[in-house]
């Protein structure tokens, strides 16, 4: 299975912005998608994750609130709704896809290519 994540770009403060992944080359099935997010000289992110099948969300507190994660099983597709944006939101947004859900990346065998958001103030 391959990711492909598409939606970033430049917004200002307060605005919202929709990340889309989707899963090709077979059934997303079984597994958990996740968002992680990496900033210049910082460590990768973990943002928030989903069970596919039962589309239960996982969220840290940072974002809790103003970013939610979906799915469209049908779609193959997951979404990350990003609402009241600020400049430190900015970074490279990757979507993962793994067996299990978890906050920690090497949980993720599977890696998209990253789509960049960039929030002024």
């Amino acid at each position: 299975v391959q990711l492909q994540a598409s939606g970033g770009g430049w917004v200002q403060a307060g605005d919202s912005l929709r990340l889309a992944c989707e899963a090709s080359g077979g059934t997303f099935s079984g597994y958990a998608m996740a968002w992680f997010r990496q900033a210049p000289g910082k460590e990768r992110e973990f943002v928030a994750a989903i069970t596919w099948s039962t589309g239960t969300p996982l969220s840290p507190g940072s974002v809790k609130g103003r970013f939610t994660m979906s799915r469209d099983v049908a779609r193959n597709t997951g979404y990350l709704q990003m609402n009241t944006l600020k400049p430190e939101d900015t970074a490279v947004y990757y979507c993962a896809g793994g067996e299990l859900i978890s906050y920690y990346a090497d949980a993720y065998t599977m890696w998209g290519q990253g789509t960049q958001v960039t929030v002024s103030s």
